[in-house]
């Protein structure tokens, strides 16, 4: 009797399928005493067995549903090649690491060399800059859709600058199409930070879809989890072959785990300084780590990939309502789409004006205390953060809006666990405190 079969395999399924529906709350939503959190992970009962189903087979380290993620995610974001990761941090550090590769030979990024990102983003993805001894240039974004424009970009490219690597901003495509122009014409690296954007849309083509190479999280605030993990994509096999040896400790060898002699010539490489027929298995030719992901974070991720679309919609439903609730609220600025952009949003951002008569600080601290969860949008100005105070790299021009973000401005939750009943409170209570300090 096959695993597949056997009847205790499919009793504990169907149990845990039980099981999930038994734990379930009567969603009964209580003003101020409910939680409304600004991002969570959506699960239904297929993600629980998903889970239970990878770990009956012991499926604990990279395996079948780890390829079958791979593939199922290349081909939605249409690149030839996918790699998951263990988070989405790391994605954005193999992706940035591979273009410093020896086997991009000239074309490699070399320390001392620029690259091009915000000020007004997340750490993540300018500490690959800073770690590969290259060098970050920030640029300013616009309020309302809080990414930067190919303008700005142009402007700041210069006599060292070798790449760029920029995020959409919470969901918010930028002006990708118009950048990855600007990179092919100045003969660039576009590394394209898609963590906060899957299922984002510009000029009607998917973001994820436009770089050298394209990143992705699956930590429980993004679009889909695995609970932890991340994604390096590409449609070239070059960088996708430094991507996984870097991923796979900087292995050579690309045999799958558990598999050996795919090349039929495991003991016949000369390699570096090595005696002619060491080991494959075991010839290092990048300095890599292991930043794999498992197969059952990769099993959560199939089932949640079957969602995606569905989550797309939520979230852009509930940045409507949100929209509308409060677009003839005075004193704040509200986020808009960047043109040309169908956003598969990530959250709701808030700017308040300089010139109103409370401060964010007041705002936030009423939402708060009615367990309505806000964030900042991350770093603010991240030239302004301790760590890099003492780090090399250029701003290009004033970077006004983004020290107006660091002081000004937070977001609210979107995202598809929120039902209309805590929305419609959110606006009710941001409604309710401008009221009160007019």
């Amino acid at each position: 009797m096959s695993a597949q079969t056997n009847p205790h395999r499919a009793l504990v399924l169907d149990e845990t399928r039980k099981y999930h529906q038994d734990i379930q709350g009567d969603g009964t939503f209580v003003p101020g005493v409910t939680e409304i959190w600004p991002s969570g992970a959506v699960l239904d009962a297929d993600d629980r067995a998903a889970l239970v189903e990878a770990a009956l087979d012991l499926r604990i380290a990279a395996g079948p549903a780890s390829r079958k993620f791979e593939s199922q995610f290349a081909r939605r974001l249409q690149r030839r090649k996918a790699h998951l990761t263990n988070s989405g941090s790391s994605a954005n550090l193999l992706a940035l690491t591979a273009l410093t590769s020896h086997v991009l030979e000239d074309r490699r990024l070399r320390p001392g060399d620029e690259v091009i990102t915000v000020a007004a983003g997340f750490p993540t993805t300018v500490n690959p800059i800073v770690q590969n001894g290259l060098v970050p240039v920030f640029i300013d974004v616009e309020l309302g859709t809080y990414n930067t424009t190919a303008d700005r970009v142009a402007e700041a490219i210069g006599p060292k600058t070798r790449g760029i690597m920029i995020a959409h901003a919470l969901g918010n495509p930028f002006e990708v199409a118009e950048v990855a122009e600007l990179a092919k014409q100045h003969g660039l690296f576009f590394v394209e930070d898609n963590c906060d954007a899957v299922g984002s849309l510009y000029q009607g083509k998917p973001t994820g879809t436009f770089g050298d190479l394209t990143t992705v999280s699956f930590y429980p605030a993004h679009h889909i989890t695995m609970g932890e993990g991340g994604c390096v994509l590409t449609s070239d096999l070059k960088l996708a072959r430094v991507v996984e040896s870097l991923r796979d400790w900087g292995r050579d060898c690309w045999c799958e785990p558990g598999k050996s002699n795919t090349c039929l010539k495991r003991f016949e490489h000369q390699m570096g300084r090595l005696p002619k027929g060491y080991d494959h298995k075991y010839i290092f030719s990048h300095i890599g780590y292991n930043l794999k992901a498992t197969d059952l974070q990769a099993a959560l991720g199939l089932t949640q990939l079957a969602k995606v679309d569905g989550f797309t919609e939520a979230r852009r439903r509930n940045w409507q309502r949100l929209r509308d609730g409060l677009d003839a609220v005075p004193h704040l600025v509200l986020p808009e789409a960047t043109p040309g952009s169908e956003p598969s949003w990530f959250g709701f951002v808030i700017t308040v004006d300089p010139q109103a008569p409370f401060s964010r600080a007041a705002l936030v601290d009423f939402l708060e205390g009615r367990k309505i969860g806000t964030r900042r949008l991350f770093s603010g100005n991240l030239t302004r953060q301790p760590a890099y105070a003492d780090r090399e790299h250029r701003v290009v021009r004033s970077l006004a809006n983004s020290d107006l973000i660091t002081d000004q401005t937070f977001w609210v939750g979107v995202y598809p666990g929120l039902s209309e009943e805590m929305l419609d409170y959110v606006i009710a209570s941001v409604k309710e405190f401008v009221e009160a300090h007019k």
